[in-house]
């Protein structure tokens, strides 16, 4: 693993030359993975008529990407304590431009989908392995810099990946969107080999918990696939949403109850985990996650179902929710590192919450620039929790718990968004049914209308599911405000 230069943890030192070489080799990795989850949903349609295949079929090089990062989280812990987070970097990284360049290449459905389930596999251990990497590298004096720095491709995805989907499919074959991968995945390759140090916390005599991975990553899959069908608008009595999510709740739980029992040696060491500032800020995180992964779904679809605008000017609407989060993610983690996360991340809900309430009062004539505006504040409140967040829940734990508290977070951070997704998704089709008489809840269906009242009808739907999305952000105050004043972080 990487040599450390530990900062004094009640002080939040300064991010000296390495540290910040190390975040740059993260990001630079990270972030095309981060984007490849939303750069490729704009071109599901070209995609089907490209291969000429049903748009059912061709949703797999979305689902099959989406359930190979959360079957890969999980490995991420044992395979850093076994082989090194260097060896696994690199190597995740070689498999995500190798499925890239794949996918590129691919002449028919299945090998598309083959190839994105390998680029998932390594894309989906970059995130929690460079997590790794940064959070022993700073120590906790620095832990909300450094954090600040790591949330960017995950803040700019939502925004970049269906503008730059959008033009790639406007004006160049589709391949593109997997060829434009190599020359930055492989930039970030060479950086890596120059400047990560050679693994030396290793364990050679580490035994993966084959029990514990067959319990949680085929449970994960199971759950985040269910989920997606229900976002997708599949009925929430049907075999494949009930199924995915009771099997995969199930699985999921039954790993919890062998964790527990297994102890040291479990594919995740949920003892070390049950820390107050662990369990409240992941709590949070998963809550806020839900609200604002569904807020960024709504958004396109109001834009391009109500107002009839192109995918590419529907992205744009997300645009300025990139542009706040940057504004205020460098001084959140500054402010973190000094009086802890507890109240930046629950004043940067408070401005989310702000953003979404502006949301709910929209009508068919509200101006572009209105919408833009609350997107804004959303991203300054964006900006605030993510690094808070993801910094709080590292405290107070011993140096060895980092990759275990890495995936979980990671993990759960993944379901919270299937989550609200699919919530959100399935509120708005009972809103439509509500709304608009004889509907079945299918936005298509709805829009297909014409008459003088669906615009005003569809629009009051959108503002019935953005109120909850406020309710979940209140929601996620609780365990916020719960989360534990700053301490001196516990290291080995």
């Amino acid at each position: 693993m990487l040599t450390t230069r530990k900062a004094p943890p009640d002080a939040p030192a300064g991010i000296d030359p390495h540290l910040r070489k190390l975040a740059i080799v993260v990001v630079l990795g990270v972030i095309m993975t981060v984007l490849d989850s939303t750069i490729v949903n704009v071109a599901v349609t070209a995609l089907g008529q490209d291969f000429d295949t049903s748009l059912s079929t061709i949703q797999w090089v979305v689902t099959g990407y989406t359930l190979a990062l959360s079957m890969a989280i999980p490995m991420t812990g044992w395979s850093v304590r076994r082989f090194g987070a260097r060896t696994m970097w690199l190597v995740s990284l070689g498999l995500f431009i190798g499925g890239s360049l794949l996918c590129g290449l691919a002449w028919s459905v299945p090998s598309l989908i083959v190839f994105r389930i390998l680029q998932g596999l390594g894309g989906g251990m970059l995130m929690p392995v460079g997590q790794t990497m940064l959070a022993k590298e700073a120590g906790p004096g620095r832990m909300g810099r450094v954090m600040s720095i790591v949330s960017v491709p995950a803040m700019l995805a939502p925004v970049l990946g269906p503008l730059l989907g959008g033009a790639i499919v406007d004006h160049l074959s589709w391949r593109w969107m997997f060829y434009v991968n190599i020359p930055l995945c492989a930039a970030a390759l060479l950086a890596a080999v120059r400047t990560l140090p050679r693994d030396t916390e290793r364990d050679p005599d580490a035994r993966l918990d084959v029990t514990g991975i067959l319990l949680l990553s085929p449970g994960l899959a199971a759950l985040v696939y269910g989920l997606s069908e229900a976002g997708n608008g599949a009925s929430l009595t049907g075999g494949r949403f009930l199924a995915g999510v009771a099997g995969g709740a199930a699985l999921v739980v039954a790993f919890g109850v062998h964790a527990l029992r297994k102890g040291d040696g479990a594919l995740i060491e949920l003892r070390h985990l049950r820390t107050r500032a662990f369990t409240t800020a992941t709590g949070g995180f998963f809550l806020y996650s839900a609200s604002v992964f569904g807020l960024m779904i709504l958004i396109p679809l109001f834009a391009r179902i109500v107002r009839g605008e192109s995918a590419l000017d529907s992205g744009w609407l997300l645009a300025p929710m990139g542009v706040g989060a940057m504004i205020t993610m460098s001084v959140a983690g500054r402010l973190v590192d000094r009086f802890g996360g507890r109240w930046i991340a629950a004043a940067g809900v408070l401005l989310v919450l702000l953003g979404a309430l502006v949301l709910t009062t929209l009508d068919p004539a509200t101006g572009r620039a209105v919408i833009m505006g609350a997107m804004l504040v959303v991203g300054l409140g964006h900006g605030m929790i993510a690094p808070s967040l993801m910094a709080a829940s590292y405290q107070g734990l011993p140096r060895q718990a980092v990759g275990a508290a890495t995936t979980g977070a990671n993990i759960l951070i993944r379901v919270g968004s299937s989550f609200g997704t699919a919530l959100m998704a399935v509120v708005l089709q009972i809103a439509i049914r509500d709304e608009i008489p004889g509907a079945s809840g299918n936005l298509g269906e709805a829009a297909a209308q014409h008459t003088a009242q669906t615009p005003a009808l569809l629009t009051s739907a959108f503002t019935e599911t953005f109120w909850w999305t406020a309710a979940i952000l209140l929601a996620a105050l609780l365990p916020i405000l719960a989360v534990p004043r700053k301490t001196q972080a516990a290291e080995s």
